[in-house]
């Protein structure tokens, strides 16, 4: 047993999670079969496309969260990953901890990481969807980021790595519809990505002795652009109602993914989607599985709300900001606690 129950695990009272949460019904299911109309995409939007551009835009206003089904990425491919996690998180702890990352390179294998300064009830292997990859908000800071791919077990590297792909294939079909649902051309949000920062993360949330004072993930928002996950069917996603707070779980539905709207989207529309607040609760009896695509832009890209969406009716919520050294910053906490909250969009948003 990796993790060994502690006071560092434990929630303050005001964000225990509760013996009951109520399922996520609401969470909007979107078949993505018109996705191959963005390929023919040249004049006004076809009728199959224009519905899927709708439902997407309703649920990036209402929940910040949608699944999807129908989304191209070969089951086997994603069966392949599982495979590849469960045997990594199976191996014996010091195997795992010869990939073990730190503060200098933040790529590989971690037991301790912190969300909001509590520790989360989880082990993680982190690898990057290309590599090096430059991290840092200025050039004599870059930090580059390089993979470290553990030795077993066999094919690890080789089926995260065709994961990465096919779920980057879907990750900018997606922003071409955020695009869309915004007026934009398709193709408007690419070029942030030339050069990427994308992360894959492998989650496993072991059994937990105490799941009511612990959570595998505390509640946060993302601070990227778009993440895309995949869940086992054990379910431990809650997420947080906008209408009144409560917190709810998204359950899963067999090969699909959950699709959620980050900080860099919310800044991008000017507030018109906003990035939902989740976490991940854990149970005594059974693991859980997840593994979350992190859709991030360059390191160099200046985040500020879109030219297009900003007029003098309408001006910028936010300061413009360096998404390298927003990361960096955020990322600090991840490996200690600290004497302040993390750095946060609403610390760059514009007083009113």
């Amino acid at each position: 047993m990796v993790l060994e129950f502690d006071p560092a695990f434990i929630q303050a009272p005001e964000h225990r999670p509760k013996p009951a949460v109520t399922e996520a019904g609401g969470i909007p299911l979107i078949d993505l079969s018109p996705l191959h109309l963005l390929e023919q995409h040249g004049g006004p939007l076809v009728a199959g496309l224009e519905v899927l551009v709708a439902q997407v835009e309703a649920a990036c206003r209402d929940w910040g969260f949608f699944q999807v089904i129908n989304h191209g990425v070969p089951l086997a491919v994603v069966e392949r990953a599982w495979a590849a996690s469960r045997g990594f998180f199976a191996l014996p702890p010091e195997e795992r901890r010869r990939v073990r990352r730190n503060e200098v390179n933040p790529l590989g294998y971690y037991e301790a990481e912190n969300t909001k300064n509590v520790r989360d009830w989880k082990e993680v292997f982190d690898y990057v969807v290309h590599e090096p990859a430059d991290a840092g908000g200025g050039v004599d800071r870059l930090i580059e980021l390089r993979n470290q791919w553990p030795q077993f077990p066999h094919g690890f590297r080789e089926a995260l790595i065709e994961y990465a792909q096919a779920t980057e294939e879907l990750a900018f079909k997606l922003l071409e519809l955020i695009s869309l649902t915004l007026s934009l051309p398709p193709k408007r949000l690419h070029g942030f990505f030339k050069d990427q920062t994308s992360l894959i993360r492998l989650n496993h949330y072991p059994p937990c002795p105490s799941p009511h004072l612990a959570l595998g993930v505390g509640r946060h928002k993302d601070p990227g652009a778009l993440t895309i996950l995949a869940q086992d069917d054990v379910g431990g996603l809650d997420v947080r109602r906008r209408s009144d707070g409560e917190w709810i779980r998204v359950m899963p539905i067999p090969n699909s993914f959950i699709i959620n709207v980050g900080d860099i989207v919310q800044v991008w529309s000017n507030d018109k989607y906003e990035s939902t607040e989740h976490r991940v609760s854990v149970n005594s009896e059974r693991e859980r599985f997840s593994i979350p695509f992190f859709f991030n832009p360059a390191h160099d890209v200046m985040v500020k709300p879109l030219a297009e969406l900003v007029d003098e009716k309408n001006p910028a919520n936010y300061e413009e900001y360096n998404w390298g050294e927003f990361l960096k910053t955020r990322a600090a906490g991840n490996f200690k606690k600290l004497d302040v909250e993390n750095i946060q969009i609403s610390h760059f948003k514009k007083a009113k």
